[in-house]
C-alpha cells in the first residue's frame, strides 16, 4: 500500500505544484487525472526519490521513502512517457543491461528474470530485434519488461497509452491489468477512458490539490440528473451556463452543461466520467 500524507511542494519561482496532497493507494491499478500543471509530474518526481517534498510523508509498505531512498528505488519500477534507448542495441541486451544497472547481479537469476518479462510483454519473438526499431506499441511494452526488473512493489506508469492504435492499446491495457494483480501501479494519463476502463480507484488533481478521489463509478453517479445537453449555434450565448464540455458537429456546438435544473431548451444527459473531470477541475 502507498500512502501519501499531507505533501506539499513550492519550488523555488514560487509555483506551489503540490498543496497538502493526501492518497492511499492500495496494491491494483490506481489512475491520476489532472490538466497540464495540476501537480501531477511532481508527485511523480517526488514519489520517485527524484526531488523532497517540502512537507509530508509517502510511506510503501509502512515504509517512509526518503528514510532509505536507495532501498525504495530498488522496490520502485518507472515507464515514463518517452525514454532513449541505445541505437541498435537488442531488446534482450538491453533489458540485461538495465537489469544489471538495477542491482541484479547474479548471471543466472537475472537472465531467467530477463527472459520472462520479454515473454509476459509479448516480446519474446522480437527478442534479438533492436529496440530503437521497435513500433511504439511494442516499445512501451518493453518500457513495462523494464519498470517490472527487479520485482518492484510500486510502479508508476506515464501517459501509457499516448499514440498507440486501439489494438495495441488493448493489448497494453490487459498488460497493466496482469500487473496490477500483484503492486500498486500508479496510472497517470490525460485519457480520462483509460481510467474508466483499468482503475477500481482514481484521483483527480487541479492546481496542485486533490479535486476529487473516489471509484470512477461514483464520481460519476455524484452527477446523476445534473448533466444536460443541447446543439445550438456557435454564436448563442452562455450566460449563467455551467459549461462541462464542447464539441463541434456539422457546424454547430454540442453542450455539456452542469445545473440543478433543465436550462431552457436542454434535455436531460447520462453523466460520463469526463462530466466528472471537467466539474473537478473547473
Amino acid at each position: 500500500m502507498l500512502v501519501i500524507e499531507h505533501v506539499s511542494k513550492t519550488y523555488p519561482n514560487g509555483v506551489a505544484a503540490l498543496r497538502d496532497i493526501s492518497l492511499t493507494i492500495p496494491r491494483g491499478l490506481f489512475g491520476l487525472l489532472g490538466p497540464n500543471g495540476a501537480g501531477k509530474s511532481t508527485l511523480m518526481r517526488t514519489l520517485a526519490t527524484l526531488q523532497e517534498p517540502d512537507a509530508g510523508r509517502m510511506l510503501l509498505d509502512g515504509t517512509d521513502i526518503f528514510a532509505e531512498p536507495d532501498a525504495h528505488r530498488r522496490r520502485l519500477g518507472y515507464l515514463p512517457q518517452e525514454f532513449g534507448v541505445y541505437p541498435g542495441v537488442s531488446a534482450e541486451e538491453l533489458l540485461d543491461h538495465l537489469a544489471l544497472l538495477k542491482g541484479l547481479v547474479d548471471r543466472g537469476a537475472r537472465r531467467a528474470q530477463v527472459e520472462a518479462l520479454l515473454a509476459r510483454t509479448n516480446l519474446w519473438a522480437h527478442r534479438r530485434r533492436a529496440v530503437s526499431g521497435f513500433s511504439g506499441g511494442m516499445r512501451r511494452r518493453f518500457g513495462i519488461a523494464q519498470a517490472l526488473l527487479g520485482a518492484p512493489r510500486l510502479v508508476i506508469v506515464d501517459e501509457p497509452t499516448a499514440g498507440l492504435d486501439p489494438e495495441e492499446r488493448n493489448r497494453f491495457h490487459d498488460l497493466l491489468s496482469e500487473i496490477g494483480e500483484d503492486v500498486v501501479v500508479l496510472l497517470s494519463t490525460h485519457i480520462v477512458e483509460d481510467v474508466r476502463r483499468l482503475c477500481p480507484r482514481m484521483a483527480i488533481l487541479a492546481e496542485g490539490r486533490v479535486a476529487r478521489v473516489g471509484a470512477p463509478d461514483e464520481l460519476v453517479d455524484e452527477l446523476r440528473g445534473r448533466v444536460w445537453g443541447a446543439t445550438l449555434p456557435k454564436s448563442a450565448p452562455r450566460d449563467g451556463l455551467r459549461v462541462l464540455s464542447t464539441q463541434l458537429h456539422a457546424g454547430r456546438t454540442r453542450l455539456r452543461v452542469l445545473a440543478s435544473d433543465a436550462p431552457p431548451g436542454f434535455e436531460s444527459l447520462a453523466p460520463e466520467l469526463e462530466d466528472a473531470y471537467f466539474e473537478a477541475i473547473a
